[in-house]
């Protein structure tokens, strides 16, 4: 799969359910995903500054 392409998805995702939160573990359920990849797409939705960690360790979008 291409990372763009599941990233892009994931942004949509995380825009039609503002407050959603997941761990890694969660995403790769929800999404489908393999470990390595789940978190290529997570680290690079963090770098550009549209997710966030928590705290707790789980992903959320980022405030503007």
């Amino acid at each position: 799969m291409d990372l763009e392409v599941i990233a892009g998805r994931i942004r949509a995702e995380f825009h039609e359910m503002p407050g959603l939160r997941l761990t890694p573990a969660q995403a790769r359920r929800l999404w489908g995903l393999e470990v390595e990849m789940c978190r290529a797409v997570i680290d690079r939705l963090v770098a550009s500054e549209f997710l966030r960690w928590t705290p707790a360790g789980a992903v959320t979008r980022t405030e503007s």
